[in-house]
């Protein structure tokens, strides 16, 4: 079986994985949360000031959190946090010590010591409504940051709260400071002033229907449940809701894995003699599933969304097959079994020759030749600025938690125009089990959500200082 020459298959994934862009690369993903110190009133901004937001948690889109801050004086990495500790100082209580941080609370911690991630839940397990992490190292183009701290050292690039893979039970969201900023919010803090700060999330609210978007690859275990259990909602949601699945392609060409001579440089990850491809689900090149594997089904998710999708933006017979799918072919043995996906076909009422020639006439997946419908994919990808796999987007926002039924759903309801909210929206949004809701046709039969799903949360400063 041929082999990569001098590529190693660890080599070639980092390829294909670096043709996306740098981590640290700005997106433009229309994100348009705010951050805003109301008090004190010096703090003020009539922009709000520049920040960062984390890639897990669950923001309340459509929603704001305003509470008082305190600063935990710490970067929160051990998880027994002393809630007693950091300041505005407060009163002791019946103890005799100093009463905890008074819930609920956005909490100010430091970068560095361990992840973003860990930081957060950590703040979560205390109690925090929200967090600010304090960046500790000015950005190389803030030149007054750098002037004031007199640093040898600075960051070229803006940092990113990425999720480090174990942020699915984070639930409160987070944001990155830049230090100059979080310095002067620190300072009043340790003064014993009071602050108070809002995080705010907005969604484009331009008309009457929300136009939602899914960046997957079929081979992804994040976006699994989701794309198993979100076809009831696209169901109720209806025409006032247009959803368009997008199949992430790694450019070959770029990640060079079409060689000079026109040679296949990266083997069994790609089609098209290098030009589209796929990592490795499995990391085994000899066996499993390949990277061309995962191309193949791409191309015919793409075919079957503009034959039984595209038209009404719901694609019922869409989300079937990936619910097939998943249910009978989502296996190293079967993934590309063909009889597998035929029986899929045959499940979600599928015509398999009408699939079968859009993939061939879109160019195929063997020759040395383009295919339109990947490169249109790749095109989309480049100009969306997606970097984080799987990513969905509402009014082309992107969404910053973690993929679920609810979040998705939540988003959607909060982008549209005031007053032209689907009934849906208005009987499930606020239930606590949105799906069992949208199953049951509106009636929720668990708990009403919290404040913390959109409501303004404020709180009484004079209650809180002493």
């Amino acid at each position: 079986m041929p082999r990569f020459g001098a590529f190693s298959l660890h080599t070639v994934t980092a390829l294909l994985v670096g043709a996306i862009g740098g981590s640290e690369a700005g997106t433009p993903d229309n994100v348009s949360s705010r951050l805003q110190v109301h008090v004190p009133q010096s703090l003020f901004k009539s922009d709000g000031y520049e920040h960062r937001e984390a890639l897990f948690g669950v923001p309340p889109y459509g929603g704001s959190i305003a509470q008082n801050v305190y600063y935990a004086d710490s970067d929160l990495c051990d998880p027994t946090v002393d809630t007693r500790k950091g300041y505005p100082i407060r009163a002791k209580d019946d103890t005799g010590k100093m009463a905890s941080w008074p819930t609920p609370y956005i909490l100010m911690l430091d970068r560095g010591g361990c992840s973003f991630v860990q930081k957060v839940r950590n703040a979560q397990k205390s109690g925090a409504a929200g967090v600010l992490i304090a960046d500790n190292t000015c950005l190389c183009s803030d030149a007054d940051c750098v002037s004031a701290n007199g640093e040898d050292v600075c960051q070229t690039a803006e940092p990113i709260m990425a999720d480090d893979g174990s942020g699915s039970d984070i639930s409160i969201p987070s944001f990155l400071m830049f230090k100059k900023d979080a310095d002067s919010v620190k300072a009043e803090l340790r003064a014993n002033h009071p602050v108070q700060i809002e995080m705010t999330w907005a969604l484009p609210s331009p008309d009457d229907r929300v136009e939602y978007d899914l960046w997957t690859v079929p081979s992804d275990l994040v976006s699994r449940d989701f794309q198993k259990n979100f076809k009831e909602v696209a169901v109720a949601l209806g025409d006032r809701a247009y959803f368009t699945p997008h199949q992430y392609i790694y450019d070959g060409v770029k990640s060079h894995c079409q060689g000079a001579d026109g040679e296949n440089m990266c083997f069994n990850l790609c089609t098209n003699n290098g030009r589209y491809c796929a990592t490795d689900p499995d990391n085994d090149l000899d066996h499993g599933i390949s990277g061309a594997d995962v191309v193949k089904e791409s191309l015919r998710r793409i075919c079957i969304w503009k034959h039984y999708g595209e038209s009404d933006g719901i694609g019922k017979e869409w989300w079937d097959y990936i619910a097939e799918f998943l249910h009978r072919c989502d296996t190293p043995d079967y993934f590309a079994n063909d009889d597998c996906i035929k029986d899929a076909f045959k499940h979600s009422k599928i015509d398999a020759g009408t699939i079968d020639r859009c993939m061939n006439d879109s160019g195929g997946l063997t020759a040395d030749a383009p295919n339109a419908f990947l490169d249109l994919e790749m095109a989309a990808q480049t100009r969306r600025g997606v970097v984080v796999l799987p990513t969905a987007f509402v009014n082309t926002v992107a969404l910053r938690s973690a993929l679920t039924v609810s979040t998705v759903f939540s988003a959607i309801c909060a982008g549209f125009l005031d007053g032209t909210e689907p009934q849906i929206c208005a009987q499930c949004a606020k239930c606590s089990d949105e799906l069992s809701c949208i199953k049951n046709k509106g009636k929720c039969n668990s708990a009403i959500k919290g404040d913390s799903s959109g409501k303004v949360i404020t709180s009484d400063l004079s209650t809180t200082f002493p």
